[in-house]
């Protein structure tokens, strides 16, 4: 529901990779007493630059959701306090995230769970047009 656009082969895959490596990434499943799935969220500790942060390693949220119908119940903020305490055991001082500019609702969240924004941008690339270039 967070990733439509990612196929069940995607999701397939990446949750191999997840699984694969413990110690580099992390997910909390939020279930109901009667089994019921309510929310997740994926973290990875990530050692390369990350936009705001000054320490390396960096907890990264790569994810947080929560069924509509579960909402404002603290279930996010539980799920947060699953990763943190999962990256704190990990070396990480700082935990991050990001999401679309355009995203309000995901900005709001972040804000709600005690994350700082830190920056905005909008990133460009350009491809070198011929083979000159890339000498």
């Amino acid at each position: 529901m967070l990733w439509p656009h990612a196929s069940v082969d995607d999701h397939v895959r990446e949750t191999k990779q997840l699984l694969a490596e413990p110690d580099r990434y992390a997910m909390v499943i939020a279930v109901s007493s009667q089994g019921e799935a309510l929310g997740f969220a994926e973290a990875a500790i990530r050692h390369d630059y990350v936009n705001g942060c000054d320490t390396s390693p960096v907890l990264f949220l790569e994810g947080i959701y929560v069924v509509h119908g579960m909402r404002h119940q603290g279930i996010a903020s539980l799920l947060r306090t699953s990763i943190e305490q999962w990256g704190a055991s990990h070396g990480c001082a700082e935990f991050a995230s990001d999401t679309s500019i355009d995203n309000v609702d995901a900005q709001a969240l972040h804000r709600a769970l005690g994350f700082d924004e830190t920056e905005r941008g909008v990133f460009f690339r350009k491809r070198y047009l011929t083979r000159a270039f890339r000498r």
